[in-house]
């Protein structure tokens, strides 16, 4: 199969395309910058030189392609509304482009909707937006998604856990982990009772990798290999590696603690993938968040001060 992936030299694309490539398939990936199209040529792969704006470039790769896998995504929280356009455009194109195929369509979206579609419930496949929740972060590009698969494209949504770990991560775990540094207490908020889900970066490429090979027309997968980890496990974790102590903190104090990441930090969004292992035969095999962060390459020096959002977490 030829895929074209958008977000390729990311922090998921690029565990993505080898993934693939191992399992027989010829990738091209999007490429913005000359160094991302170096990193994609280095690992066997095509290259399409573009962005998300441009539409043209976007539709003429997904027509040559015999299938897409969508990850790209502009995380500025300064004009987030701006990064969701964007997506929902990206989407409608490369979903026009395969229309009356029966190609699939595979796209990154995120399990913290859930958060808002299904507040204080466990989070599963079946819960999917209605037009009433088409205000929410990502739920219009599920919506696009899912209504072309009435159109002849075989789409999938993969909604990542708000933490796709392992070496190199550059994501909200580095973060938490700076500001135990600098604050010099691992804090949570309240009890620290809320969950996160969780994935390993590589189980959550195989992930992409099955939906675009099997899954069917109209899909929705949980990326989530944790359930639900208590918020305070997780800053137990940070606080035992750093030799820190443990603390909560009150509602007020979350922002002045926490800077934007506040708006996580207290979130409860429990997250089951059942219905996605038993759909395409997904097993994660990697180690789940707590036994990554044992394993210490979050806290070695040159996992420090990097912090980028990965395309699809939230």
């Amino acid at each position: 199969m030829r895929v074209f992936v958008t977000g390729a030299s990311g922090w998921i694309g690029s565990a993505l395309v080898p993934e693939l490539i191992g399992a027989g398939h010829e990738v091209t990936g999007l490429a913005r910058s000359g160094a991302s199209a170096a990193a994609l040529t280095a690992t066997g792969a095509g290259v399409h030189r573009g962005s998300l704006d441009d539409t043209g470039g976007l539709r003429e790769a997904a027509a040559a392609s015999d299938g897409v896998v969508h990850l790209a995504f502009r995380h500025d929280f300064g004009d987030f509304a701006a990064g969701v356009a964007t997506d929902l455009r990206a989407v409608e194109t490369l979903g026009a482009a395969l229309k009356g195929t029966g190609k699939p369509l595979v796209i990154a979206s995120g399990t913290l909707l859930l958060t808002g579609l299904a507040p204080g419930r466990l989070g599963t496949e079946s819960i999917v937006p209605g037009p009433e929740g088409s205000a929410l972060p990502r739920v219009g590009s599920e919506l696009a998604a899912l209504g072309l698969a009435q159109r002849g494209v075989r789409t999938a949504v993969v909604r990542l856990s708000p933490t796709v770990h392992g070496p190199g991560d550059g994501g909200f775990l580095p973060r938490l982990i700076d500001i135990a540094r600098d604050k010099g207490v691992a804090a949570y908020i309240g009890d620290g009772a809320n969950r996160w889900p969780a994935v390993h970066r590589l189980d959550a490429a195989r992930l992409f990798r099955l939906a675009v090979e099997k899954a069917p027309a109209g899909s929705v997968l949980h990326a989530a290999a944790d359930e639900g980890l208590p918020f305070r496990d997780i800053a137990a974790a940070i606080g035992r590696h750093l030799d820190l102590p443990t603390a909560s903190i009150t509602p007020e104090e979350a922002e002045a603690h926490f800077g934007f990441l506040a708006m996580f930090a207290g979130l409860d969004n429990p997250t089951s993938s059942a219905a996605t292992q038993e759909l395409l035969g997904w097993r994660p095999a990697h180690p789940g968040l707590l036994a990554d962060l044992d394993e210490g390459h979050y806290f070695a020096p040159e996992a420090q001060s990097k912090y980028s959002l990965s395309a699809g977490t939230a």
